[in-house]
């Protein structure tokens, strides 16, 4: 997932007060109209996804339980139900318990993404009799993309034996492109969030999160915010994209550098990635996955790289140079392994997340680039077809082959 390869609020106080004592709205805000991404839900391709998916009901759901609030605490209840809710049937429905709801296969990660869409969209839009302020509107919209997401599901067995691994995933991209895209990112999230792996060391579990593909919920700080409680206790992470056509890349190294292809809301940054403390920050991480016994295993029917190429600008230059052996001391970033998109932009911040908790020495973790999902040839129309199915299918299998392989290295 990245723009050159592919072209193709907190928690903590407001949840406790948004709870128990929520703030009047002396004057109501006047409620934003949808946003750009939220405005490709009215086309065909997503409305049938959600029709095949059985989905096309979380969004009225939640507008019916907005409209039944009569104070914001009840309204914040009401969005973190719901969106807890659409990560567990999604789940569900992607590891095959209870009903499909429809024709679409059950591995499809859009029915997700579009009926998330749905709901931030009937929060952004809705107008209370009671009022709410744009600070209240923001953090139901912040409640409702985190439990949404997996994000507040991460969840642990206790006892000793059990390795504990952290996988995240993407929503679609490039949408504008072409309306139908899945992320088998996203989707292998799914086929994977809580089930458990048995490596020649002992089972490990697994669990997911989904991120979005936009520059403003990273600058806000969500890869952070999501992640710090669990590094500390996870024996194994690793943040996953959609990258090239036909293979998987292990990423050895991560750029600090934002290169400016639009988001999902058609925003682009180009900029050094902004994190807390700029003072300290380094211009590349590496990964500290075992990236030569990955390689080397045999999971799966697309071929494996260990990609060492980055793209930099050499101390005492003013001119990007690609490096396919990696940085040279003292440049200055401009694409990691990665790219400069979001893909690399979460491996970043994660590795550097992972630093700064000085955990790189003992914490296997770093990115993996899945091959392009691609429709059936000659498909340009419908929103599924048999190749398509079998290469998400496959991709998720192989990545999971992959987490099995880093973590017999443990």
């Amino acid at each position: 997932m990245n723009s050159i390869r592919v072209r193709l609020g907190v928690l903590g106080l407001a949840l406790l007060t948004g709870f128990t004592t929520p703030t009047p709205a002396s004057a109501a805000d006047k409620a934003p109209s949808p946003t750009v991404e939220e405005q490709r839900l009215d086309r065909a391709a997503p409305q049938e996804i959600l029709l095949r998916s059985g989905f096309d009901t979380v969004a009225p759901r939640l507008a019916r339980a907005l409209d039944a609030a009569r104070f914001y605490g009840e309204a914040r209840r009401a969005v973190a139900q719901e969106g807890a809710q659409l990560w567990r049937r999604a789940v569900d429905r992607a590891q095959g318990r209870g009903p499909a709801g429809g024709d679409l296969s059950r591995d499809d990660d859009r029915p997700l993404y579009w009926a998330r869409l749905g709901m931030t969209r009937e929060v952004r839009t809705w107008e209370p009799e009671f009022g709410l302020t744009d600070g209240q509107r923001a953090a139901l919209l912040g409640e409702l993309e985190r439990t949404s997401r997996g994000q507040t599901a991460i969840r642990y067995p206790h006892g000793k034996g059990l390795k504990r691994i952290l996988l995240t995933g993407f929503d679609p991209f490039t949408l504008d492109r072409d309306i139908r895209i899945s992320n088998p990112s996203g989707a292998t999230a799914l086929a994977l969030d809580g089930t458990v792996i048995e490596t020649a060391d002992g089972p490990a579990r697994i669990e997911t999160a989904v991120f979005p593909v936009r520059w403003q919920d990273f600058t806000q700080g969500t890869v952070e915010r999501t992640l710090r409680p669990y590094l500390p206790k996870v024996d194994l992470f690793t943040t996953v994209s959609q990258g090239r056509v036909g293979r998987f890349d292990i990423e050895r190294t991560n750029g600090a550098w934002r290169g400016g292809f639009g988001d999902n809301d058609n925003v682009g940054r180009t900029e050094t990635v902004p994190v807390t403390d700029p003072a300290s920050q380094p211009q590349w991480t590496t990964t500290t996955l075992p990236y030569r016994a990955i390689v080397a295993a045999d999971t799966g029917r697309f071929p494996v790289y260990d990609n060492t190429s980055v793209t930099e600008i050499p101390a005492g230059g003013t001119e990007p140079v690609v490096r396919p052996d990696g940085p040279t001391p003292g440049s200055t970033a401009r694409q990691g392994g990665g790219g400069d998109y979001l893909s690399n932009e979460i491996a970043y911040r994660a590795t550097l997340l992972r630093d700064r908790l000085g955990l790189h020495d003992r914490l296997p973790g770093g990115h993996v680039h899945t091959p392009v999902l691609q429709f059936g040839a000659g498909n340009t129309t419908e929103v599924t077809d048999p190749e398509f199915v079998r290469n998400r299918l496959d991709i998720i299998a192989q990545v999971r082959a992959i987490l099995k392989a880093a973590a017999e290295q443990r």
